[in-house]
């Protein structure tokens, strides 16, 4: 994963309506790596959805550029109200998962996933069905299921049929607009799971975008969090949590816990890697003979890897506890000091 498929230099999108002008995305820059699943958080408004539309040109950017797999969409869409031959041909190699399915109820799945190949121009009835009929296979239904009709399936069956024909173009990069917020949590974990999948049997390159941490936990190699269409925090996961403060770790990883009075110092531990299955915690409290409070815990497993996230209290204050402190980081945990203090948190 070293060359970037998916980069946007100072991306900006501006809605003007009756007057007013709205600023969706402002100066985004973003680089996703090739065959990685790279998630896009943040609260509603925050720009992400505009953000994904703009990486297909699906929403025109009023300034920036987007390239793809080495290809500056933003020129190939020139100044035309209509996408050129070339632009139409570079969205064929860019699949789109829509949180809402956005079938046709009056065609079968089946049959949905063959209208991309007729419109990318696949030649004979029979070649288009072998295809979908192959696709509807590897994201896991039947063939009773391919001769449903959409109002006949379940979401997540109907969101399968939408992830295969967003593959129908045999894409090397598959965009997930909120592709789970519409499911219950085990077929979300079920359909996050076929992402994953098809992520590492094809090569995909995989840019989705949730508002639900589960799912950055769940399947996202890299992350990033928007905010008043910025990126403010970007970064691998794991890089992330190795960041001191970030805020992203932070939500992925929600550690609760105030501290029980004054003269005491409250840290937030971050153990990933060997410091994950050393007992760091009994040692200190041995070491230094020091009392040690857990004020919150908690352990994930993110793409094979476990992390856990713990916040102490130790007794005195931080001048009290810098050797405390050294020995934790000596041992590979990452520390955090929390200032608890006016009902804020910042970090040292």
């Amino acid at each position: 994963m070293d060359a970037n498929v998916i980069t946007t230099t100072d991306l900006r999108k501006v809605y003007r309506s009756r007057g007013r002008e709205v600023t969706a995305l402002d100066g985004v820059d973003l680089a996703v790596r090739e065959g990685e699943v790279f998630g896009v958080v943040g609260r509603s408004g925050a720009g992400k959805s505009t953000l994904i539309r703009c990486v297909n040109l699906l929403e025109r950017p009023t300034a920036g550029t987007v390239e793809v797999a080495g290809r500056d969409l933003t020129a190939l869409a020139g100044r035309s109200d209509r996408a050129p031959a070339a632009l139409r041909a570079a969205r064929a190699g860019i699949g789109m998962v829509f949180q809402h399915f956005n079938l046709l109820s009056s065609r079968t799945a089946q049959e949905n996933v063959e209208l991309p190949l007729e419109i990318l121009g696949v030649h004979g009835r029979r070649t288009r069905a072998a295809r979908a009929r192959e696709l509807l296979d590897l994201v896991g239904l039947s063939d009773d299921q391919a001769r449903a009709y959409p109002g006949q399936l379940s979401g997540g069956q109907k969101q399968r049929v939408g992830i295969a024909r967003a593959l129908a173009g045999d894409p090397k990069v598959l965009l997930s607009d909120e592709a789970t917020s519409a499911l219950d949590p085990e077929t979300t974990r079920s359909v996050l799971r076929l992402l994953r999948d098809l992520n590492r049997q094809l090569g995909l390159t995989v840019l989705l975008i949730t508002h639900e941490m589960d799912v950055v936990k769940a399947v996202c190699d890299s992350a990033a969090l928007m905010k008043g269409g910025r990126i403010v925090e970007s970064g691998t996961v794991t890089e992330l949590l190795a960041t001191p403060g970030s805020e992203l770790a932070g939500e992925l990883f929600p550690v609760d816990g105030r501290a029980s009075g004054p003269d005491r110092t409250v840290v937030d531990l971050t153990f990933h890697g060997d410091s994950a299955t050393q007992p760091v915690i009994s040692q200190l409290s041995r070491t230094y003979n020091v009392d040690v409070s857990i004020l919150g815990a908690a352990i994930e497993t993110v793409d094979g890897l476990q992390i856990g996230r713990m916040r102490i209290e130790l007794p005195g204050r931080f001048e009290d506890n810098v050797v405390q402190i050294g020995h934790l980081r000596e041992r590979g945990v990452q520390v955090d000091v929390a200032d608890l203090t006016a009902g804020a948190e910042a970090v040292k």
